[in-house]
C-alpha cells in the first residue's frame, strides 16, 4: 500500500484503488472539509477554483492525478489530453508545468501506470525535500527577535512539505528564535487572513493579522525588520511573480531598508523566461474583486456590474530583492547575472 500525507492532499494506492484527496481551501478557516478527486477533470477544476492552490502544490496535486487516472486505465491518448488539460489550468505558476513536462515524456514513452505513478509520488517525495532544505537555508537569515512581515500563503497549504516562506519562519522557531509575523490579508482572496493565520495558529507561532494597505505604515513605524514572500515563477534573471501585492511591498521594503527575501524551490525556475516581461499573468473574475464568497454565501460590495480589473500576480524586479532562498543555497543579484544559480540549480535538479 503506497500513502502519501501532507496537510492539504492524501493519496493512497492499493491494488486496483486509488485515492486523491484534498482539502477544500475555498472554505478554510471556518470549515475543514476533504474532497475526493476522482478524474483529472475535478482536478482541473480543483485548481481552477483554487479548492487546490500554491505552485508547488497545484503540481504535485496535477501528478498524482494523472498518475490515478492511468491506474484506471486511461489510455495513452487520453493521458496526453489529460496532461494537456492539467497544464493549462493556471497559467502563471511554473511548477505545474515541470510536473506535467515529466509526466508527459513517460506517457510519451509508455511508461506503465504503476511507473507513472512513481514519477507522480517522486514529485511529491522531492517537493517534500526540497522545502525542508529551503526552510533550512532561510533560518540563517533569520534572527531573534524578528518581526517578519508574509504575503499570501506559503506554508503547508501550498506544497507538499512545510512550506517555502512560512517554513522559513517556521524553521525559525524551531530553533527558539522569538519571532512574530505580520500576515498581510492578501487582497482580494484573502489568502493570508483565511489560510496563513490558520496555519500559523496551528503552529502556535505568533502572529497579526492585517490588511495589505497597513504593510508600509508599519515599516514606516520601524515594526517590520524582513519581508519573506513565496513566488509562483522566477525568471531567468530573477525576476519573479507572486501573488499580486507583492511588487507593492518590494517597492517600500527598499524605501524603509528592508530586507526582502522570495523563496522558493528549483522547481519555480523558468530558464527559458528570460525576465519577468515575458512571464504570463493570470487574469480572474471581477467577482472575487466586486465581493467576497465562502461557507457564509456571497457578499456584494461594490456598485452592481462595476467594472474590475483582477491579475492574480504581480511581477516583481530582481533589482528590488536583497536574496532568493533556494533549495540549494542562499543568493543574490550577482549570482543571477554571473550564472552561479543556474549552474547550482542545475547540479540539484531530479531527474526522472
Amino acid at each position: 500500500m503506497i500513502h502519501l500525507d501532507a496537510l492539504a492532499l492524501r493519496f493512497t494506492s492499493t491494488p486496483g484503488n486509488t485515492a486523491l484527496w484534498i482539502i477544500d481551501q475555498t472554505l478554510l478557516p471556518l470549515k475543514e472539509e476533504w474532497v475526493l478527486l476522482r478524474t483529472v477533470a475535478e482536478t482541473v477544476n480543483a485548481i481552477k477554483t483554487l479548492k487546490v492552490r500554491g505552485a508547488p502544490l497545484i503540481g504535485v496535486t496535477a501528478a498524482l492525478s494523472l498518475a490515478q487516472s492511468a491506474m484506471k486505465g486511461a489510455s495513452y491518448q487520453q493521458l496526453t489530453d489529460e496532461a494537456q488539460a492539467l497544464y493549462a489550468a493556471r497559467p502563471t505558476a511554473v511548477n505545474l508545468m515541470l510536473c506535467m513536462d515529466r509526466m508527459t515524456v513517460g506517457i510519451a514513452s509508455k511508461k506503465t501506470p504503476e511507473e507513472l505513478l512513481d514519477i507522480a509520488i517522486r514529485l511529491f517525495n522531492e517537493d517534500v525535500s526540497l522545502c525542508e532544505n529551503i526552510a533550512g537555508n532561510g533560518a540563517k537569515l533569520i534572527r531573534n527577535g524578528d518581526h517578519i512581515l508574509t504575503h499570501c500563503n506559503t506554508g503547508g497549504l501550498a506544497t507538499a512539505g512545510v512550506g517555502t516562506a512560512l517554513g522559513v519562519i517556521r524553521k525559525a522557531c524551531q530553533q527558539d528564535k522569538a519571532i512574530h509575523v505580520y500576515v498581510d490579508e492578501t487582497r482580494p482572496l484573502l489568502q493570508g487572513a483565511r489560510l496563513t493565520a490558520w496555519e500559523l495558529k496551528k503552529l502556535d507561532i505568533p502572529y497579526t493579522l492585517i490588511t495589505d494597505n497597513m504593510a508600509g505604515h508599519l515599516m514606516q513605524l520601524k515594526k517590520v525588520q524582513k519581508i519573506i514572500v513565496g513566488c509562483d515563477r522566477i525568471a531567468a534573471n530573477g525576476d519573479f511573480a507572486n501573488k499580486i501585492g507583492t511588487y507593492g511591498l518590494a517597492v517600500l521594503a527598499r524605501y524603509h531598508g528592508i530586507p526582502f527575501y522570495v523563496a522558493g524551490p528549483y522547481t519555480t525556475m523558468d530558464w527559458a523566461c528570460a525576465d519577468g516581461d515575458r512571464i504570463p499573468i493570470e487574469q480572474r473574475s471581477a467577482s472575487e474583486v466586486s465581493g467576497v464568497e465562502g461557507v457564509f454565501g456571497r457578499v456584494e460590495w461594490a456598485a452592481p456590474q462595476s467594472p474590475a480589473y483582477n491579475p492574480a500576480f504581480d511581477v516583481t524586479p530582481a533589482k528590488l530583492v536583497s536574496r532568493w532562498i533556494l533549495d540549494c543555497g542562499v543568493f543574490t543579484g550577482k549570482d543571477f547575472q554571473h550564472g552561479r544559480v543556474r549552474q547550482w540549480v542545475s547540479q540539484g535538479a531530479l531527474t526522472i
